[in-house]
């Protein structure tokens, strides 16, 4: 490593699911790495399969952590709610290791980025609920996800003016993609809703309790590289997680 890039903020992405880094998969995990790299911060993928030792050792060595979007949907008995025939099947590997690097994150006060299924885990974990199939739920509405091999659905979210993420749009509007079937339902301790669409569809949380950068979004700024607001949201996570180290360092 060079001296500039042992300088470089460090990041966690936990792979999307085990069958994914098994079978060598990585495009779309990919996708992740080269925002937080674009951002100013060394990327860091994180293995679902290691053992308790290896990811203490692992996560001490972070700054911050993304948790990716995953094709997985959280088991809905961690909620306290029977599955729901049109739930994927959930990915205990992936679940296990959200769980762990929420718990590291919240204990060390490290910034979190959650991704679609990451802001659906994040809520989770922190005693929330979710919505397990949209269209079932509230019926036709605004597009939130899309046929496989077709572009991502987009629709405009309203921001809930004063937050984080209002001061990363520079704005209380935005256009942002879409591919999910699940959201947030109930939100988890000190979760505060802070964008929604227009059929009320939570978009993205913050956290409220103290001194701790976490931001959940329903859509993927990973795959919008030329969007401003997307850039705004790595360039956020990678600040906080800067600002941590530095911090560490004193």
């Amino acid at each position: 490593m060079s001296a500039s890039s042992s300088q470089l903020p460090r990041i966690g992405v936990p792979y999307r699911t085990k069958k994914e880094e098994v079978m060598g998969t990585s495009a779309k995990l990919e996708k992740y790495l080269a925002a937080l790299r674009q951002a100013g911060a060394l990327a860091i993928p994180i293995s679902l399969q290691l053992h308790a030792k290896q990811f203490r050792d692992l996560a001490d060595t972070l700054d911050g952590v993304v948790l990716s979007g995953s094709p997985a949907d959280v088991d809905p008995a961690h909620f306290r709610a029977a599955r729901q025939p049109q739930c994927a099947e959930p990915d205990p590997d992936r679940e296990r290791t959200d769980f762990t690097l929420l718990e590291h994150a919240f204990g060390e006060q490290k910034p979190v980025l959650a991704i679609c299924y990451g802001i659906q885990s994040l809520n989770v974990h922190l005693g929330g609920t979710l919505i397990q199939h949209i269209p079932a739920a509230i019926g036709a509405g605004v597009k939130h996800d899309h046929e496989d091999g077709a572009p991502d659905a987009t629709h405009p979210v309203r921001i809930e003016p004063g937050t984080q993420l209002a001061q990363l749009a520079g704005s209380t509007e935005a256009v942002v993609n879409s591919s999910h079937h699940q959201s947030v339902n109930e939100p988890g301790r000190s979760l505060r809703i802070v964008a929604r669409t227009s059929d009320g569809i939570i978009e993205a949380v913050e956290w409220t309790g103290v001194s701790n950068w976490v931001i959940g979004v329903q859509w993927h700024p990973e795959r919008m590289p030329a969007d401003a607001f997307a850039q705004s949201l790595f360039r956020g996570l990678v600040t906080a997680a800067a600002a941590r180290k530095a911090l560490a360092r004193m």
